[in-house]
């Protein structure tokens, strides 16, 4: 079964995201600061991390590049990364932090689940503008 971490101090994110995510075939577990999301990592097996955007006083981005750079250096597996952002334009730094997708909110349980789904499949799943590899690729 697989395992799903989620960082987030909202508690309206962590109802969404267990309600889209968790179940019969999905457990969700949940931190409430970044910083808590690389011991947790190094601790116990996740299948995907969910990072929100906005994270008491280690964002998203940070705790991203946080877990890319334990991985960099051989302490951590590759580590599937899905990214909760509050706009479009933040696609950009999610892409430039090594997130394997990303989502716009407002979140719904369909995209959550498409994302997961997508993520743990060992595909991407991205929303939001044009990454800096598309520009110059779009009709």
């Amino acid at each position: 079964m697989p395992r799903v971490l989620l960082a987030t101090d909202a508690d309206w994110i962590h109802e969404a995201v267990d309600a889209a995510l968790a179940g019969d075939d999905i457990e969700v577990f949940r931190v409430r600061q970044g910083v808590d999301v690389l011991p947790a990592v190094h601790e116990d097996a996740f299948d995907l991390v969910v990072l929100d955007l906005q994270i008491g006083n280690m964002g998203g981005m940070a705790t991203c590049m946080n877990l890319r750079l334990d991985e960099s250096v051989g302490r951590l597996d590759h580590t599937k990364i899905l990214m909760l952002l509050d706009r479009d334009v933040d696609a950009f730094l999610a892409n430039r932090a090594e997130a394997d997708g990303w989502i716009v909110k407002p979140l719904d349980s369909f995209r959550l689940r498409r994302a997961a789904t997508a993520l743990l499949a060992h595909e991407r799943y991205q929303e939001g503008m044009a990454t800096s590899a598309d520009v110059g690729t779009a009709s």
